[in-house]
């Protein structure tokens, strides 16, 4: 995996040549650094949780949900709930490729479906559902028509 981009969305057809027979919507690879290990030469349970922070942030700007600039009347996106599966583990230096899609959703929250992969084996899953709240906090923000197309068009999501 050394030829790929870290940190850039990568292509479904460098997804496949990775060993994921199904190419998501966006998918960025990276490779474990020293400082993501614990006392016993594994990566921290807490490294895995930042990966699929940097995987959402990253899909939500290529979704156009959001460009985190300070001064953008955007949507505050909350996760209301999370659920983490760690299957492998995974030690220094391996590469690996964090995947993210929307699977489902609903009027103002959607489901976000996570996932680590290295050397062609699934290691840790992530699933959570995020909630949109308008810019000033007031309350719950409809999805934006655009994003519901981009859900159906992009992710694969059927009608609720």
């Amino acid at each position: 995996m050394t030829d790929l981009p870290y940190l850039t969305p990568l292509s479904p057809d460098q997804q496949r040549s990775l060993g994921l027979t199904e190419a998501w919507p966006l998918a960025i690879a990276d490779r474990v650094r020293f400082s993501e290990l614990d006392p016993l030469n594994h990566v921290n349970n807490v490294a895995y949780l930042i990966w699929f922070e940097i995987g959402r942030v990253t899909y939500f700007k290529h979704i156009g949900l959001s460009s985190y600039d300070d001064g953008a009347e955007e949507p505050r996106i909350v996760i209301r709930r999370g659920e983490m599966e760690w299957l492998q583990e995974m030690r220094a230096d391996e590469e690996y490729v964090v995947r993210s899609r929307t699977v489902a959703y609903r009027s103002t929250s959607f489901t976000l479906k996570q996932e680590v992969w290295s050397g062609g084996t699934k290691r840790a899953d992530f699933t959570c559902v995020i909630v949109l709240l308008y810019p000033d906090g007031s309350g719950r923000m409809p999805i934006p028509k655009r994003i519901i197309e981009h859900f159906h068009q992009v992710d694969g999501v059927e009608t609720p």
